[in-house]
């Protein structure tokens, strides 16, 4: 199978901006939970709200992701994660806002790595509001594919986090944050709400932290220091996977130039899960 098949292939969705979606996930991320009236711009990453992957039942697999095939390669190995994203906002989503979404296969690479076969795809989105030809959002999504993992396998060597930051925010990753999580951005991946299938099937210690919501928690902690600030670009890549046994601790320092801001999250061992930059408009 030539998976290089599917690069440019590509898919358009529509969706509204609604007023409920927003307020749950204010409440969620510990928020006041009204909905907010039309014209109020989303907060960065909270587009993921919206365009929401609605497989029908009969079209999951036993790991709660849709069946292979479709708009993304069906690459034969079975571990998908979610490894980075890349952000450039043009222009603000606002609640009411009618929407589309034009994601196309930007490129898709096989590797050997330390466990075996990888697969890397990576997707463009553009986001744009409705009868405005301007993108409104551009991202870049980066899917890693590899084997299943083996007893035999040797964890790679973790890095040490930054010893200090100037803003940090513990979270406890409980069931119900997880659960919400899921549920709000309608994602059916057993590994994050199925304990016996994340422990007994895929062999991890607990429920594996969203790599979306970290991403998301890393810019509420800069949006809660600089609630005015208009972010301009955006990426993070996951490091290390976040388990839901122990708390976990995101962190922000804000860089010399005044609009840049690196921004990681750590385990309750110091360890870095998530790196990211973020860049304010002037």
């Amino acid at each position: 199978m030539n998976l290089n098949e599917w690069i440019g292939k590509s898919e358009t969705v529509s969706d509204i901006a609604t007023a409920t979606p927003y307020a749950a996930l204010s409440a969620t991320l510990d928020w006041p939970p009204e909905r907010p009236p039309a014209g109020t711009p989303l907060p960065a990453l909270w587009h993921w709200l919206y365009f929401l992957p609605l497989h029908r039942q009969s079209d999951i697999g036993p790991d709660g992701h849709a069946k292979r095939g479709g708009f993304l390669p069906p690459v034969p190995l079975p571990r998908r994660m979610w490894a980075g994203s890349q952000f450039a906002f043009q222009q603000p989503l606002r609640v009411g806002d009618a929407i589309s979404r034009v994601s196309t296969i930007a490129d898709v690479t096989e590797k050997s790595g330390r466990t075996g076969p990888l697969v890397f795809v990576k997707v463009r989105h553009e986001i744009r509001r409705q009868h405005e030809p301007e993108v409104a959002l551009t991202e870049f999504h980066d899917i890693v594919y590899r084997e299943a993992s083996r007893p035999d396998d040797v964890a790679p060597t973790p890095r040490q986090a930054p010893a200090s930051s100037t803003w940090e925010h513990q979270w406890i990753p409980d069931d119900v944050l997880l659960f919400r999580y899921s549920a709000l951005t309608f994602n059916g991946h057993r590994i994050h709400y199925d304990r016996r299938y994340v422990t007994e099937v895929e062999g991890y210690p607990g429920l594996i932290v969203h790599g979306p919501l970290i991403a998301t928690l890393l810019l509420d902690l800069l949006r809660r220091q600089l609630p005015d600030a208009e972010l301009a670009r955006y990426e993070f890549r996951a490091v290390r996977p976040t388990f839901d046994i122990n708390h976990f601790v995101v962190c922000g320092e804000p860089q010399a130039d005044g609009k840049t801001f690196h921004l990681w999250a750590k385990d309750h061992d110091g360890w870095l899960t998530m790196d990211a930059t973020a860049v304010i408009k002037a």
